[in-house]
């Protein structure tokens, strides 16, 4: 099955999209690139690479508080981007949007600007045991401050979200639910929307790690209605360094800021300060100007595709991987519930993951290996570690059929 029969969306053009993309003509140990870790970290469109380069060398200066030509073609430069993400994924209003180091920090954020408002002894964090690392460890540092106490709720053998479990796990002490819009294990979409109304009905704010949502579906958070959504600009083809943190304006007003410093201040006296509205309250310091910048050339880029035409080739690959990968001999499947998106998770029963990369890598075929910051969920699955293959816009049939014929090759060598 070719790439061109298997993919008819009216506009994609497959071939053209991945030409955009200068890392995937490289050869690895002879062997073509095939890249199939972009769960981990999207690879950089030309777009991107040329926007960071002219944020660097035309126009760079810190922004907000300079009134010379550089520093105010930065700052409109910048503030741009907070519009664009805005209307990524349907935001009322782009003061909703801030920037952040990336999703890690904005799930600390909240954590500490929400989590020490409003949690208190014996309070409840709820999340899935699906969740990644980044979204588990900042809510145990809370329970460590204020004595707020992290619940996990279990998934379905298949790695389905289970609705009945999940509100089983709710108690009257819940006041965060916490999850990921997309496992980055499973692939398994969570239903945020059905979540979200749940956490509202039991007095709690509904928090979404997006990473693995935004690259690959459609997104409009007022659909959703949970009321934050956080994501990373490298996955979503965009430098890293850079993430987004969006909440609902009612709450970050009523919020203290996360750090201290330049920019998120109304007025400093020596004893006292007094802070900026947001977003700027939570943005002390100097930003990741040129990786902001880089990050609206990224959403160009999908928006230009069209999320759903984005969606539409990837699960046309995600459906190709599960086939071609179905018979490799010993191959077991991690997560195969319906409608899953982004990522094939799996063991090999003649080796571990980590021999498994490290081998295959000898043909060129990147994959990732390991717990993927989601020990809990390894531990559920009474597992160690699982290969992951995951697709982007640039993946093609040909990335699957490498794969299994490196894998393949595997269980030669260890037969």
């Amino acid at each position: 099955m070719t790439d061109t029969a298997l993919h008819q969306t009216p506009g994609f053009d497959a071939a053209e999209i991945r030409a955009q993309f200068p890392i995937l003509n490289q050869q690895v140990n002879g062997k073509p690139l095939v890249y199939l870790d972009s769960a981990a970290s999207a690879q950089k469109p030309q777009l991107v690479l040329d926007t960071l380069a002219s944020a660097y060398s035309q126009t760079y200066a810190n922004v907000h508080r300079g009134l010379h030509y550089l520093s105010e073609a930065s700052t409109d430069a910048y503030e741009a981007v907070r519009g664009k993400v805005a209307r990524l994924i349907g935001a009322r209003s782009e003061s909703e949007v801030v920037f952040t180091s990336g999703a890690t920090m904005a799930l600390n954020l909240i954590a500490q600007c929400y989590g020490n408002t409003y949690l208190s002894e014996g309070d409840e964090v709820l999340i899935s045991v699906a969740d990644h690392h980044a979204n588990i460890v900042p809510w145990h540092l809370l329970g460590g401050r204020v004595g707020a106490k992290t619940i996990a709720a279990p998934v379905d053998a298949d790695g389905s979200f289970n609705m009945d479990s999940f509100k089983a796990h709710i108690s009257p002490r819940t006041k965060i639910i916490s999850i990921p819009h997309v496992s980055n294990v499973l692939g398994t979409v969570f239903p945020v929307a059905e979540i979200a109304a749940v956490a509202h009905e039991n007095g709690a704010v509904c928090v979404v790690d997006g990473c693995q949502g935004v690259t690959h579906l459609p997104v409009d958070v007022a659909e959703l209605g949970c009321d934050f959504y956080v994501f990373s600009g490298h996955k979503l083809y965009g430098p890293s360094g850079i993430g987004v943190c969006w909440g609902r304006a009612e709450i970050w007003a009523e919020l203290p800021p996360f750090l201290g410093g330049g920019d998120m201040i109304d007025d400093v006296d020596a004893d006292r300060s007094t802070y900026a509205e947001p977003p700027l309250r939570f943005e002390a310091g100097t930003p990741p100007i040129a990786e902001c910048i880089g990050l609206g050339a990224a959403v160009d880029f999908v928006q230009q595709i069209g999320m759903a035409n984005l969606r539409d080739h990837e699960m046309d690959m995600l459906r190709y991987g599960h086939q071609r990968l179905a018979s490799v001999k010993g191959l077991n499947f991690i997560g195969t519930a319906a409608g899953k998106s982004g990522v094939i998770s799996f063991t090999l029963d003649a080796a571990h993951p980590h021999d498994i990369s490290t081998l295959i890598d000898q043909d060129g075929v990147a994959i990732r290996a390991g717990h993927h910051c989601a020990q809990p969920l390894m531990k559920f699955y009474g597992l160690s570690s699982t290969a992951r293959a995951s697709v982007g816009v640039y993946t093609q049939t040909s990335d699957f059929d490498a794969l299994a014929d490196a894998l393949e090759k595997v269980n030669r060598i260890f037969s």
